[in-house]
Protein backbone atom coordinates (compact mmCIF):
# COMPACT_ATOMS: atom_id res chain seq x y z
CA UNK A 1 0.00 0.00 0.00
CA UNK A 2 2.63 2.46 0.79
CA UNK A 3 4.36 1.56 -2.39
CA UNK A 4 1.50 2.16 -4.66
CA UNK A 5 1.00 5.31 -2.81
CA UNK A 6 4.40 6.38 -3.63
CA UNK A 7 5.77 6.59 0.08
CA UNK A 8 8.59 4.02 0.31
CA UNK A 9 10.29 2.59 -2.05
CA UNK A 10 10.71 -1.08 -3.24
CA UNK A 11 14.52 -1.08 -2.03
CA UNK A 12 13.05 -0.07 1.05
CA UNK A 13 10.54 -2.70 0.84
CA UNK A 14 12.90 -5.35 0.61
CA UNK A 15 15.70 -4.13 2.76
CA UNK A 16 13.05 -4.26 5.62
CA UNK A 17 12.49 -7.65 4.48
CA UNK A 18 15.71 -8.84 5.61
CA UNK A 19 15.63 -7.68 8.93
CA UNK A 20 16.29 -10.48 11.72
CA UNK A 21 13.09 -10.70 14.27
CA UNK A 22 14.82 -11.86 17.37
CA UNK A 23 14.08 -11.74 21.00
CA UNK A 24 11.38 -12.11 23.21
CA UNK A 25 10.39 -9.66 25.99
CA UNK A 26 8.86 -11.52 29.40
CA UNK A 27 5.28 -11.52 29.59
CA UNK A 28 3.51 -10.22 33.89
CA UNK A 29 0.33 -10.68 33.05
CA UNK A 30 -1.67 -14.18 34.17
CA UNK A 31 -0.41 -17.32 32.58
CA UNK A 32 -2.02 -18.22 28.84
CA UNK A 33 -2.88 -21.38 28.97
CA UNK A 34 -1.68 -23.04 25.18
CA UNK A 35 -5.90 -23.89 24.64
CA UNK A 36 -6.83 -20.27 25.23
CA UNK A 37 -7.37 -19.31 22.04
CA UNK A 38 -8.90 -15.85 22.42
CA UNK A 39 -6.19 -15.02 25.09
CA UNK A 40 -3.22 -15.95 22.84
CA UNK A 41 -4.92 -13.99 19.97
CA UNK A 42 -5.34 -10.42 22.19
CA UNK A 43 -1.86 -11.07 23.01
CA UNK A 44 -0.85 -11.03 19.59
CA UNK A 45 -3.01 -8.35 18.77
CA UNK A 46 -1.66 -6.14 21.02
CA UNK A 47 2.08 -7.40 20.30
CA UNK A 48 1.33 -6.35 16.37
CA UNK A 49 -0.49 -2.82 17.22
CA UNK A 50 0.56 0.56 15.57
CA UNK A 51 2.47 2.81 18.60
CA UNK A 52 0.76 5.78 17.65
CA UNK A 53 -2.62 6.63 16.51
CA UNK A 54 -3.27 7.71 12.80
CA UNK A 55 -6.41 9.36 14.35
CA UNK A 56 -4.46 12.05 15.87
CA UNK A 57 -2.13 12.74 13.26
CA UNK A 58 -2.48 15.11 10.59
CA UNK A 59 -0.51 15.26 7.84
CA UNK A 60 -0.07 18.77 5.69
CA UNK A 61 1.15 17.54 2.32
CA UNK A 62 1.51 21.06 1.01
CA UNK A 63 3.42 22.58 3.85
CA UNK A 64 5.42 18.60 4.75
CA UNK A 65 4.21 19.14 7.72
CA UNK A 66 2.82 16.49 10.57
CA UNK A 67 0.47 17.76 13.28
CA UNK A 68 -0.07 15.64 16.11
CA UNK A 69 -2.54 15.90 19.10
CA UNK A 70 -3.12 14.27 22.32
CA UNK A 71 -6.11 11.96 23.17
CA UNK A 72 -8.38 14.35 24.84
CA UNK A 73 -7.43 16.82 22.07
CA UNK A 74 -6.37 19.49 24.44
CA UNK A 75 -2.76 19.75 22.92
CA UNK A 76 -1.38 19.73 19.28
CA UNK A 77 2.41 19.66 18.49
CA UNK A 78 3.67 20.71 14.43
CA UNK A 79 6.33 18.76 13.49
CA UNK A 80 8.48 19.18 10.13
CA UNK A 81 7.92 15.39 8.23
CA UNK A 82 11.50 14.88 8.88
CA UNK A 83 11.11 16.11 12.35
CA UNK A 84 8.36 13.64 12.99
CA UNK A 85 10.87 10.71 11.22
CA UNK A 86 13.50 11.63 13.74
CA UNK A 87 11.17 11.47 16.26
CA UNK A 88 9.29 8.34 15.18
CA UNK A 89 12.92 6.74 14.77
CA UNK A 90 14.29 7.68 17.90
CA UNK A 91 13.42 5.02 20.40
CA UNK A 92 14.82 2.21 18.24
CA UNK A 93 18.23 1.04 19.41
CA UNK A 94 21.58 1.12 17.94
CA UNK A 95 22.93 -2.48 17.37
CA UNK A 96 24.18 -3.83 20.27
CA UNK A 97 22.42 -1.17 22.30
CA UNK A 98 19.79 -2.16 25.23
CA UNK A 99 16.67 -0.49 26.03
CA UNK A 100 14.94 -2.91 28.42
CA UNK A 101 13.81 -1.08 31.74
CA UNK A 102 12.93 -3.04 34.74
CA UNK A 103 9.97 -1.74 37.09
CA UNK A 104 8.20 -3.53 39.76
CA UNK A 105 9.68 -7.10 40.76
CA UNK A 106 11.87 -6.76 38.29
CA UNK A 107 13.61 -3.57 39.39
CA UNK A 108 17.23 -3.20 40.67
CA UNK A 109 15.72 -1.67 43.56
CA UNK A 110 13.25 -4.54 44.26
CA UNK A 111 15.85 -7.32 43.79
CA UNK A 112 18.31 -5.17 46.05
CA UNK A 113 15.84 -5.29 48.83
CA UNK A 114 14.89 -8.96 48.55
CA UNK A 115 19.02 -10.10 48.67
CA UNK A 116 19.11 -7.85 51.27
CA UNK A 117 16.34 -9.43 53.38
CA UNK A 118 17.40 -12.84 51.87
CA UNK A 119 14.07 -13.32 50.48
CA UNK A 120 14.78 -13.49 47.08
CA UNK A 121 13.74 -16.98 46.72
CA UNK A 122 10.80 -16.32 44.20
CA UNK A 123 10.89 -19.53 41.73
CA UNK A 124 9.84 -18.50 38.39
CA UNK A 125 7.84 -21.18 37.05
CA UNK A 126 6.74 -22.83 33.41
CA UNK A 127 3.32 -23.98 33.07
CA UNK A 128 3.60 -26.69 31.18
CA UNK A 129 1.34 -26.95 28.20
CA UNK A 130 -2.18 -29.18 28.57
CA UNK A 131 -2.55 -30.12 24.95
CA UNK A 132 0.03 -32.69 23.12
CA UNK A 133 3.79 -31.20 22.60
CA UNK A 134 3.08 -31.32 18.67
CA UNK A 135 -0.40 -29.42 19.03
CA UNK A 136 1.74 -26.58 21.10
CA UNK A 137 4.25 -26.14 18.58
CA UNK A 138 1.74 -25.94 15.73
CA UNK A 139 -0.23 -23.26 17.96
CA UNK A 140 3.06 -21.68 18.49
CA UNK A 141 3.86 -21.42 14.47
CA UNK A 142 0.21 -20.17 13.77
CA UNK A 143 1.17 -17.36 16.35
CA UNK A 144 4.36 -16.83 14.83
CA UNK A 145 2.72 -16.63 11.21
CA UNK A 146 -0.04 -14.07 12.74
CA UNK A 147 2.48 -11.44 14.36
CA UNK A 148 5.31 -11.70 11.50
CA UNK A 149 3.21 -12.81 8.65
CA UNK A 150 6.09 -15.57 7.52
CA UNK A 151 5.28 -19.51 8.28
CA UNK A 152 8.52 -20.50 10.92
CA UNK A 153 8.01 -24.15 9.73
CA UNK A 154 8.21 -23.54 6.05
CA UNK A 155 11.43 -23.85 4.08
CA UNK A 156 12.45 -20.56 2.55
CA UNK A 157 14.24 -22.92 -0.46
CA UNK A 158 11.92 -25.69 -1.24
CA UNK A 159 8.91 -24.58 0.33
CA UNK A 160 8.74 -27.98 2.47
CA UNK A 161 7.55 -28.23 6.28
CA UNK A 162 10.45 -27.99 8.36
CA UNK A 163 10.70 -29.48 12.05
CA UNK A 164 12.26 -28.30 15.12
CA UNK A 165 15.52 -30.65 15.86
CA UNK A 166 17.23 -28.48 18.13
CA UNK A 167 17.33 -25.44 19.95
CA UNK A 168 20.78 -23.55 20.45
CA UNK A 169 21.11 -21.99 24.11
CA UNK A 170 24.50 -21.30 23.81
CA UNK A 171 25.19 -17.45 23.08
CA UNK A 172 28.41 -18.14 21.20
CA UNK A 173 27.50 -21.37 18.91
CA UNK A 174 24.44 -18.88 17.88
CA UNK A 175 26.09 -16.07 16.68
CA UNK A 176 28.23 -18.74 13.96
CA UNK A 177 24.51 -19.19 12.61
Amino acid sequence: MLVKEGRITEELVEKIGTWNHYGFHVFCGEAIEPDNQSSMENLARYIIRASLSQERMIYLEEAGKIIYQTKDGSAKKEFSALEWLANICSHIPNPGEHTIRYYGFYSSVARGKRKKLAGDSAAITIHEPLTSKKEFRKNWARLFQKIYEVDPLLCPKCSGEMRIIAFIEEQASSKRF
